[in-house]
């Protein structure tokens, strides 16, 4: 490893670097912190690497070879693994994906002198319910044994980790998402999306997603479905529901006034919303929701855990019980029909992402845990 007086290495290990809000979040990071620090990437995928696009112009970024990350964990391969990273200050896994790579670290830090270990965990996608069942806690238990760090975005996830994963209080880092919020602030230049402009009196009830079951929205179109016919729902995003969303609303009668435009940049699709919606199952709050409250606009969605939390108190009024999509309904018509309390609900929201949810913020967290188990001086 690199003494105090050099340039950090830390090495980042994906199980892809496509672009996902692990591998985003990874690129925010190493963007602001510049030439502080070198970066090493793996991704498990060599061919996945979508998300290095956004890397910017001063990054000091190297994609090393390394051994395969999936496979049987025998220990030949885990030792091979952990021996890839040697040489390094500090070592950084994400997700259920580089789990090998954390256990790899657990078993053989000792034997090849590795750096601290730091696991990043952003819960459970459709791929990753097996990580709910007693197995897959039992494996986070063994493979995190010596992380110096878990690094999650929420609190559900902070109880999780403490509970099912068992690891020690002092070890789990809540960190919460953090977006540049003063893009949202800015006007939007085109009214319109591919394929879609927003006309002379439409009013846009939007969402942005990734089109998954998760995500519930065919309940979002039913919900939507008895609000007057200037409001249009937008739902932004593309994924494996596409088609089951078009077919409830055509069900409905309303496919007239549902509007999937597909992948659309979060801070040009925002300032044409009047009012967002979310209607997911799981309690995790996506970041979505954040950019949402920045561009200052009112929410209604279901009183999941994360969600609630997430929102400023005076939106709390408009947060229907989770699965029950006739008070879904009642929200969102009591704010289409309320502009003043939307714009009251909306500033209150777009005040509390700037206060807590500012990536300057969350940036600044990150580099107090990295360098302070680094051992480095904080770079200025």
């Amino acid at each position: 490893m690199s003494g105090a007086a050099t340039t950090p290495r830390i090495l980042h290990l994906h199980s892809s670097f496509d672009a996902g809000a692990a591998q985003l979040r990874t690129v925010r990071l190493i963007n602001a912190l510049g030439p502080a620090a070198e970066h090493a990437i793996v991704s498990g995928d060599p061919l996945r690497r979508g998300a290095a696009r956004a890397l910017g112009p001063r990054a000091i970024v190297t994609w090393p070879e390394f051994p395969p990350m999936a496979g049987k964990p025998w220990p030949a391969r885990l030792k091979q693994l952990a021996g890839a990273m040697a040489g390094y200050d500090l070592v950084c896994t994400y997700n259920r994906g580089a789990l090998d790579a954390a256990l790899a670290h657990t078993l053989f830090a000792d034997v090849f002198r590795l750096a601290p270990l730091v696991h990043h965990d952003d819960g459970f996608n459709e791929d990753e319910a097996a990580a709910h069942k007693p197995r897959g806690n039992f494996y986070r238990r063994i493979a995190l044994g010596r992380s110096a760090a878990v690094v999650v975005p929420s609190r559900q996830l902070e109880r999780i980790a403490l509970e099912e994963w068992q690891q020690p209080r002092s070890r789990v880092r809540l960190i919460p998402e953090g977006i540049e919020t003063a893009a949202f602030a800015r006007p939007v230049q085109r009214a319109s999306l591919p394929g879609l402009v927003k006309r002379k009196g439409e009013l846009w009830l939007g969402t942005l997603a990734d089109l998954s079951a998760a995500d519930n929205l065919s309940a979002l179109v039913r919900a939507f479905a008895a609000l007057p016919e200037p409001w249009q729902l937008v739902i932004a995003g593309d994924g494996s529901e596409r088609a089951a969303i078009v077919a409830e609303a055509e069900r409905l009668g309303i496919d007239h006034r549902v509007h999937l435009p597909g992948s659309v940049g979060s801070e040009r699709v925002m300032g044409l919303f009047d009012l967002f919606a979310l209607s997911p199952l799981s309690e995790q709050a996506p970041l979505s929701l954040v950019e949402a409250m920045a561009a200052g606009l009112a929410v209604a969605a279901p009183r999941v855990a994360e969600v609630a939390a997430a929102l400023a108190s005076d939106n709390g009024p408009f947060l229907a019980a989770p699965g029950d999509e006739a008070a879904l309904g009642e929200a969102l018509a009591r704010l289409a029909a309320d502009p003043a309390a939307c714009k009251r609900i909306g500033e209150a929201n777009r005040t509390k992402a700037r206060a807590e949810f500012d990536q300057a913020l969350m940036v600044e967290r990150y580099r107090a845990l990295y360098w302070n188990l680094m051992g480095h001086a904080r770079p200025a």
